[in-house]
């Protein structure tokens, strides 16, 4: 069969991609569509509706049905076109009638029984996180939002498939066919990169750039300049208030009172002093962490019992649960430094500014601990590092390996860490052989521990030396657990028993469950603490485990826990 006579005959997998094709007897589906990758198209949206690790709403999971369901009725016109050209075929024949009627039947009773077993699971992780059921008319919404998406992206696939075809016509005059497809195939795929790279990222990192830098910038009426030394941006500060950015001016503000500490521990209390510098507090990384450190030094922190060095996300936001259990715990008298590299959301902070955080988590580090060497060791305070997400990430970045991170600190808290932490790797790679990678132990727990609720510092059942380094970590928590590998490779936490708080039922499909936890990724926080990416009362045991603080008592630990709060 030619090539012509393949566009020209209605219903062929050639003519359903050729929307020129003089056919009115078919129905519009047949003609613009391939029976093969609405086939495969199928079962790709079906199996986006098998369980994940979070519940979902209507437009993720539409998302995520309307994205898959694309990408399968890509393979399945792929398919197609890759045994034709094994075959050394034009064309390939038209299915019959009956066969797009059997397809519309098995399709429509396999996508009510996978909507049914949507609802089942997703009822069940819900009551299991003690999250509120979705309503009737959300399934409705989340089935036309899919079908959007779905429609959107093949027509796009389509255009693309057109472009090349165009462009082949036309090299087909100065070179063999197959030669010319590739030649097309290439310039598109240079065209789709070169319009990607240089006008779509380009202009959309400048609006949000620009959107972000203003939210940076706001400042809320609820919240004044300190009155007090001992915060930055208040008197004698070496930093501005309106240059700390959002989140700075949030964290200075925040933390608990003098007198709520002096409350909780039934003693006097100090005023706990924490120090930050934002990004309009000097001019690039590292002379902002050499100023953040010298403002932890002007409020004299060095004099303090313990020195936490905060690592911020993206936006520099900071859990404020892992600050305000430090500053609990040694009754006010701590200091706590952080810095601002970006203003950007985590999530996008990590794939545009990964480096930078990185970088700041190395020049906060070095410029604090090397006043701290400085003093002679009687007068030395305990130094910290603690840091959420992409927080954990910078954290983590001063060090090379565990045992460096003990050699050099008293102690660190990771909450929620990144796939790309490279101690966290390190770490879990080599954990001890028949412990889960979703809650590995290491060394026996020597030193480092990893726990998704308080009971589990207590694994394994062995003396935990000092310095001791905790990674909290939920089993279905989907930063942890996102990683591009996700799309053709099968992690260990999915070949292994599932996490407290995952469904057995969960398993892995290439592509789909990439995309299923992508979206997750966007819900993480949509849930109760000790779920998802939500950490706050078991920071409390962590940090007691990690501090032991003098004449700090579980029964602290537990009135502790009712008092945290991650301030999003």
């Amino acid at each position: 069969m030619t090539e012509t006579a393949a566009q020209e005959k209605p219903g062929s997998e050639d003519a359903a991609e050729q929307p020129e094709a003089t056919v009115t007897a078919k129905t519009w589906w047949v003609r613009r569509y391939t029976f093969t990758g609405t086939a495969v198209g199928l079962v790709f949206l079906w199996l986006s509706m098998s369980p994940s690790l979070l519940p979902r709403g209507p437009l993720f999971q539409g998302l995520v049905s309307g994205a898959s369901g694309a990408i399968g009725y890509g393979f399945g016109v792929f398919a197609v076109w890759l045994v034709r050209y094994l075959r050394g075929k034009d064309g390939s024949p038209s299915p019959p009638r009956i066969a797009w009627l059997v397809l519309g039947v098995v399709g429509l009773v396999g996508t009510i029984l996978m909507t049914v077993w949507f609802h089942v699971w997703q009822t069940s992780v819900r009551d299991m996180m003690g999250v509120a059921g979705l309503r009737w008319w959300q399934y409705p919404l989340t089935a036309a939002l899919a079908v959007v998406v779905l429609f959107v992206l093949v027509a796009i696939g389509q255009f693309v498939g057109r472009l090349i075809r165009f462009l082949i016509r036309p090299l087909n005059r100065v070179a063999p066919r197959r030669v010319s497809a590739v030649i097309a195939v290439t310039l598109v795929a240079v065209l789709a990169i070169g319009l990607l790279n240089g006008v779509v990222v380009q202009y959309t990192m400048r609006a949000l750039n620009n959107a972000f830098e203003t939210i940076n910038r706001e400042q809320s009426p609820d919240q004044a300049a300190p009155t007090t030394a001992l915060r930055s941006g208040g008197p004698d500060s070496l930093v501005t208030w309106e240059s700390l950015g959002h989140e700075g001016r949030v964290f200075i503000d925040g933390g608990p009172t003098v007198a709520e500490l002096s409350e909780f521990n039934g003693a006097p209390a100090v005023e706990p002093i924490r120090a930050y510098a934002g990004l309009d507090s000097a001019d690039g990384i590292k002379a902002t962490a050499e100023l953040a450190a010298r403002e932890l030094e002007r409020a004299g922190g060095l004099r303090r019992a313990v020195v936490a060095v905060a690592n911020t996300t993206g936006t520099g936001w900071i859990n404020e649960a892992e600050a305000d259990a430090i500053e609990y715990m040694y009754n006010g008298d701590s200091a706590i430094v952080s810095m601002q590299y970006s203003f950007l959301p985590s999530w996008l902070s990590f794939l545009v500014d990964q480096e930078k955080a990185r970088q700041a988590g190395q020049a906060l580090f070095g410029a604090v601990s090397a006043r701290i060497r400085a003093l002679p060791e009687a007068q030395r305070p305990k130094l910290v590092v603690f840091g959420e997400s992409l927080g954990s990430f910078g954290g983590e970045a001063p060090f090379l390996s565990a045992d460096n991170i003990l050699a050099r600190t008293d102690g660190a808290l990771f909450t929620g860490p990144t796939f790309n932490n490279t101690m966290w790797n390190s770490i879990t790679d080599n954990r001890d052989a028949g412990s889960p990678q979703w809650l590995p132990i290491y060394q026996d727990g020597q030193n480092v521990r990893f726990a998704a609720r308080a009971d589990d510092l207590g694994r394994p059942d062995q003396p935990w030396g000092k310095p001791r380094v905790v990674y909290l970590q939920h089993a279905s928590d989907p930063i942890t657990w996102w990683n591009p590998d996700l799309l053709f490779s099968k992690p260990d936490w999915l070949r292994e028993p599932r996490g407290y708080d995952v469904l057995s039922t969960v398993r892995w499909i290439p592509v789909v469950t990439f995309l299923q936890v992508s979206a997750d990724m966007a819900v993480a926080v949509d849930v109760p603490d000790g779920h998802g990416h939500r950490y706050e009362k078991d920071i409390a045991n962590a940090w007691a485990a990690i501090l032991q603080p003098p004449g700090w008592t579980p029964e602290k630990t537990e009135r502790l826990r009712g008092l945290l709060r991650a301030e999003a």
